[in-house]
C-alpha cells in the first residue's frame, strides 16, 4: 500500500478519532475519502454537521475503506474486533489509537497478515501540535509506516519507535500535556497568591511557557543549559529551585510517569 490519499474510516470517533477527522481535513484530505462510525445517533449527527463526514455503521466502513484507524476505548477493543474481525480483508491497514493495545491484541483477532500500525498522538493535535509515534506491527512494512505518518503529519510531529517503546510514549507525551497544564494552572493559583490579578498572571505564565517550548525545540541547548541561564548565583531562580527540589518536584515527576505506563500496561491486561 502506497501513500496517498485512500478512503479513511475511523472507528469509534470520540475525542482523539475526532482530532484525526478533522486534522486530515485541515491538511486538504478530501471528505468524501473520510467515513467515521459512533455508537450514539446524536454523537453521528454532530460529527456530520461539524465536518460534512459520512457516518455509517461499522461493517459499512469495513467495506468501503482502505485505512481502518480503531479509536475505541481499550475496553471495547474485544467486543469491536469480535464483530469486525472476521470481515476484515487482509489487504487493509488497521491503525490502532487505542492506549496500551498492543498490536499483537489486533492480529489475534484479525485475519492472518493483516498490517497493524499502532499509534499514539495527543491533544495538541487540535492546533497542529501533536507529537505522534508510530510503531508497526508484525505484518506492517515501511509502506505502511510511511502512509500512517502523511495521515499525522498534518497533526503536528511524527516519530517512529518501536513498539516495546509505546507504553512508555503514552506515559510521557500521550500524557504529557495534562502535565504541563496542572504546572501552568499551579503557577498561576501562585501569581495570584503573589498579588497579581488572574488574568494577568495567566499571560505571563502562558506565554513564558511558549516562549520556553520554542527555545528548547528551535536553540537545540538541552534543557540543563537554558535552564543554567536563567539561574543567576544567590539569585531568585536558584532560591525557586531549591524549594521545588526540596519538595520532590524531580522525584514525583519519575513516579508520576512510571504510574502512566503502568496504568497503559494494564488497559492492555484487562482488554485481554
Amino acid at each position: 500500500m502506497s501513500a496517498g490519499v485512500h478512503t479513511v474510516a475511523v472507528i469509534g470517533a470520540g475525542k482523539i478519532g475526532e482530532l484525526m477527522l478533522s486534522g486530515l481535513l485541515r491538511s486538504g484530505w478530501p471528505v468524501d475519502r473520510l467515513l467515521a462510525t459512533a455508537r450514539r445517533p446524536a454523537r453521528a449527527e454532530e460529527l456530520t454537521a461539524r465536518y460534512g463526514v459520512r457516518v455509517v455503521d461499522n461493517l459499512t466502513a469495513v467495506d468501503e475503506a482502505a485505512v481502518l484507524a480503531v479509536s475505541v476505548k481499550p475496553q471495547d477493543a474485544a467486543a469491536l474486533l469480535d464483530e469486525i474481525g472476521p470481515k476484515v480483508p487482509a489487504d487493509k491497514l488497521v491503525i490502532s489509537l487505542c492506549a496500551g493495545l498492543p498490536t499483537s491484541f489486533f492480529s489475534r483477532r484479525l485475519p492472518e497478515g493483516t498490517p497493524v500500525v499502532r499509534v499514539m498522538t495527543n491533544t495538541p493535535a487540535l492546533v497542529d501540535e501533536a507529537m505522534t509515534a508510530i510503531s508497526a506491527g508484525a505484518h506492517a512494512t515501511g509502506a505502511h509506516l510511511t502512509l500512517a505518518e502523511e495521515m499525522f503529519k498534518p497533526l503536528g510531529q511524527t516519530i517512529r519507535v518501536p513498539e516495546s517503546q509505546q507504553d512508555a510514549v503514552t506515559a510521557l507525551s500521550g500524557s504529557g500535556p495534562a502535565y504541563f497544564y496542572l504546572l501552568v494552572e499551579a503557577m498561576i493559583d501562585a501569581g495570584i497568591l503573589l498579588g497579581l490579578p488572574r488574568q494577568v498572571a495567566h499571560e505571563l505564565i502562558v506565554q513564558t511557557a511558549i516562549g520556553s517550548a520554542v527555545m528548547l525545540r528551535d536553540s537545540g541547548e538541552h534543557p540543563v543549559k537554558l535552564r543554567e541561564a536563567v539561574t543567576s548565583p544567590a539569585g531568585t531562580t536558584i532560591s525557586a529551585i531549591r524549594e521545588l527540589e526540596k519538595h520532590g518536584v524531580r522525584a514525583a515527576l519519575l513516579a508520576a510517569l512510571e504510574a502512566a505506563r503502568d496504568r497503559a500496561r494494564e488497559l492492555a491486561a484487562q482488554a485481554d
